[in-house]
């Protein structure tokens, strides 16, 4: 089950239902059974749907794919289930089966038609979330909710060929359309009250995307060593719902993201990539320092075997190695 940093406000027993061991059709019906229940949904062409669950006056809305789902999740529910279950929240997920970045004409007109039914008036605060292909459109759809804050995970800003030619993945996306509605998701965030931009500024590719999103409203929060599965690392450090409730309580900011930030130091997949840049950089000596400094308050197997490895490395004379630290 996906971290959450609080306890359940009242008995939602139905979000803590397991719907894992259900295949694709009987789980999509049994989502959609739990949000008729709760609020409504709704069947958006061929590869999306919207489940809507009416809590309190604070909505997030969640870009999610029905794959993502299933390796998040070890229940199979959204996970802005966690926040309706611990918070009370209202939650409208979209949902997409594939990485679709939710370019299609039906999410258009859904979106068009909350605008018209003055739906995300009927909050205090909306929260958009999405990561990657989700982040994108949780930026590009923001705009329909002008004041709304945004969280945006790895998001590209657009795969419009002639604009990100430079990016060579996501090749099947080529001839989706990215310049009519919805389309440019950084200039779709200028009715946002604040947005916030999660990278790794090592991935070239999507800190070259990160820098189109440039904007006064804009906070780019640079993760250097986490890698190209942001979301993951987000959750294993228990880092995602705490930045959620801190934006419905609208105290998010780039102070309180680096003082959670600090659980890298406990993140394996961090410390490893960190050891290994040490390796590519030829710093043996600080490499013995980190993984000496790891392995004394946490097992990590990679940095135990390279902290054997450079220790015989020095004892060979290849280079200095720090003095061990006092008993």
């Amino acid at each position: 089950m996906q971290d959450s940093p609080m306890q359940p406000e009242d008995d939602d027993t139905a979000f803590d239902r397991s719907l894992a061991d259900l295949d694709k059709a009987a789980w999509k019906a049994a989502l959609i059974a739990q949000a008729d229940e709760h609020g409504m949904s709704e069947q958006l062409g061929t590869r999306h749907f919207a489940t809507f669950i009416d809590k309190k006056p604070i909505l997030l809305v969640t870009f999610e794919t029905i794959q993502g789902i299933h390796a998040l999740s070890e229940t199979a529910q959204p996970l802005g289930f966690d926040m309706v279950k611990a918070q009370g929240w209202s939650h409208l997920c979209i949902l997409s089966d594939g990485d679709t970045w939710f370019r299609d004409e039906e999410v258009y007109a859904f979106f068009d038609q909350l605008v018209d039914d003055g739906f995300f008036e009927d909050f205090e605060r909306v929260i958009f979330y999405g990561a990657g292909p989700c982040g994108y459109a949780a930026a590009a759809y923001s705009v329909a909710s002008p004041g709304a804050t945004v969280i945006a995970v790895q998001p590209q800003a657009t795969l419009e060929a002639r604009m990100t030619e430079w990016d060579d993945r996501f090749t099947e996306m080529r001839r989706s359309d990215f310049t009519s509605r919805y389309g440019y998701a950084p200039d779709m965030l200028d009715a946002a009250d604040r947005a916030f931009v999660l990278y790794d500024p090592r991935e070239t590719l999507d800190a070259m995307h990160a820098s189109l999103f440039a904007r006064a409203n804009v906070t780019r929060l640079r993760m250097p060593f986490m890698g190209s599965a942001l979301q993951t690392r987000l959750i294993e450090m228990k880092m995602l719902y705490r930045m959620l409730s801190l934006a419905g309580a609208e105290k998010l900011s780039e102070g309180k993201f680096f003082e959670l930030y600090r659980a890298r130091r406990d993140n394996a997949a961090y410390l490893r990539n960190l050891s290994v840049h040490l390796d590519q950089v030829a710093r043996p000596y600080l490499n013995i320092m980190l993984c000496r400094t790891v392995t004394a308050r946490m097992w990590v197997r990679r940095l135990k075997r390279r902290l054997d490895q450079l220790e015989q490395a020095a004892s060979a004379g290849e280079f200095k190695a720090p003095p061990l630290p006092a008993e």
